[in-house]
């Protein structure tokens, strides 16, 4: 087996749909939450990602295993007005960190978190953020990630 990198296009596209939607899945399950029935992920997930990856504010990369892609990564770019501990105003929005289970606990997602960090500094970012789930805070915690308490959010649906 030999894992090889690459960054997504649209042909893989529907795979890393499926992919995603299952990342989800198994994170909303593992809390104990129930996934929505009346939510369809599909077509809003493939419209972010023509849509950002054209435009360059969203890169992924991909570990394959042949044909197979066992891992996934993603990286969205914002800009906000520049302060002190980051005077670009450029952030990196980290998601979509998956492995394949099988595949688990072989450098893949440390690999892999090292494109998209690679590619928001290329982009200019000062930093990054998270919302990690239970199972990736070793990993980001590892790789030098700091939790900050003062991450709030609301939601409208």
């Amino acid at each position: 087996m030999e894992i090889v990198f690459k960054k997504l296009t649209e042909k893989e596209l529907d795979t890393v749909i499926k992919m995603r939607i299952d990342q989800l899945t198994e994170e909303y399950t593992s809390e104990g939450r129930t996934v929505p029935e009346d939510v369809n992920l599909e077509e809003s997930l493939r419209n972010f990602y023509t849509k950002n990856l054209a435009a360059g504010t969203y890169v992924s990369w991909l570990a394959m295993d042949g044909d197979k892609i066992v891992g996934t990564s993603g990286m969205s770019f914002a800009e906000k007005p520049p302060y002190f501990t980051c005077t670009s105003g450029k952030l990196g929005i980290l998601s979509s960190m998956y492995t394949d289970p099988n595949y688990r606990r072989m450098k893949i997602a440390t690999t892999l978190l090292d494109k998209v960090v690679n590619e928001a500094k290329e982009y200019g970012c000062g930093t990054i953020y998270i919302t990690a789930s239970d199972m990736g805070v070793k990993l980001y915690e590892s790789y030098g990630f700091r939790h900050n308490g003062n991450f709030m959010q609301l939601n409208f649906n």
